[in-house]
């Protein structure tokens, strides 16, 4: 942490301390969290931080992303989505796109003008993106999209969609590319409703239909064919963003819980008079502890000299594994009030399932490690 990102932390700390638990209940009620919200963070410079100054960005790079998201969640919400806006959706654009595409989409994103989504999960294609079969073809009048695409992060409120489509279905994953939809006025474009998930109530999760959706031909974002391999090159990234919220969640979830026991009585005394209490705590927080260490030995690397994939596949499986144990654990010692949604761990508890499926599920991580053996 260097005293930059320090005074970013701070400054970002204080905005989502007085914004987030005021918007909270609002946000989990209308399923999206308010463009407001967005403009308000682009003004404070809290989007696309990485992103090159002279592309409207903070002219950083991961450390300052992942210093603004370890900010947000630290207080265990999970509706907004910056870390595909910024970290996905403004990091593909900055490498991979021109100079026209940077200049054209990336100030707007910067500003919250425009809020970007990735739509790679299908409903019949979830961890094996090699077989997408949303089609793009190429026409006289630019790239013709068919498709469906579920389960996408900002869907229902993205003005810009990177869209992963098959333009060569003879090549399977070479034949993978990764076209820009602009949403508004989009002919054949149209949103499913927000999905109804177990948790995470604020994030804006939609399905995303595409019927004949015409693009121009320079909306394609790098190469033709190389959309899966763009998608892979930064996915020790995305995996370190998960890891990042993991942690934070855990580590929430051990002060929360440490809180509770010691106000909450039973048997004629604190529960954190009890032995058992004690000892589940001192696991937990030992867990907390470990992951933490873990999540800052594979940010030090990526920002010194790229995480690896196997490496990033552990970080992935591990974190959100030993994210979901913890929380069940502190669940447990709140009894019957850890059930309720009033209380955060109930909250955090919910919202965690989620962590071991996307970004690749757990399993296909294990498997990518087992491949490196």
């Amino acid at each position: 942490m260097t005293e930059e990102a320090a005074d970013l932390f701070a400054m970002a700390c204080g905005f989502f301390d007085r914004e987030v638990p005021a918007n909270r209940a609002k946000w989990e009620t209308q399923r999206h969290v308010d463009r407001s919200f967005w403009r308000k963070c682009g003004e404070l410079g809290l989007l696309c931080a990485s992103v090159p100054a002279a592309y409207g960005g903070g002219d950083g790079n991961f450390l300052h992303q992942a210093t603004i998201q370890e900010a947000y969640a630290r207080l265990g919400d999970r509706s907004w989505g910056n870390t595909i806006h910024s970290g996905v959706v403004a990091d593909y654009l900055a490498a991979y796109g021109t100079e026209e595409q940077r200049l054209r989409w990336l100030p707007r994103m910067a500003t919250g003008e425009l809020i970007g989504a990735l739509a790679m999960t299908e409903p019949s294609t979830g961890s094996d993106l090699k077989a997408i079969r949303t089609s793009a073809v190429r026409t006289d009048a630019g790239w013709r999209i068919n498709g469906t695409k579920i389960f996408i992060t900002n869907g229902g409120s993205a003005d810009l969609v990177l869209v992963a489509c098959s333009t060569d279905p003879s090549k399977g994953a070479k034949g993978i590319s990764l076209i820009v939809v602009e949403t508004k006025d989009a002919v054949g474009f149209a949103r499913g409703k927000v999905l109804d998930k177990i948790g995470q109530h604020g994030a804006d999760t939609t399905e995303l239909f595409f019927d004949d959706v015409v693009v121009p031909h320079d909306n394609l974002l790098g190469e033709e064919g190389k959309g899966f391999a763009i998608m892979m090159g930064k996915l020790p990234q995305e995996r370190l963003m998960i890891g990042i919220t993991a942690v934070n969640a855990m580590e929430l979830a051990v002060a929360v819980t440490t809180e509770y026991v010691k106000q909450r009585h039973a048997f004629g005394g604190p529960l954190l008079d009890k032995q058992h209490i004690r000892f589940e705590l001192a696991e937990c927080a030992t867990l907390a502890k470990v992951a933490r260490v873990f999540l800052n030995d594979c940010m030090e690397t990526h920002l010194s000299t790229g995480l690896d994939l196997t490496t990033s596949s552990m970080c992935k499986w591990w974190l959100t594994d030993v994210q979901c144990q913890v929380i069940d654990r502190c669940l447990q010692l709140h009894g019957g009030y850890g059930y309720m949604t009033e209380y955060p761990i109930a909250r955090l508890y919910a919202d965690a399932r989620a962590q071991r499926i996307y970004g690749g599920t757990n399993e296909i991580q294990k498997e990518l490690i087992a491949r490196s053996l």
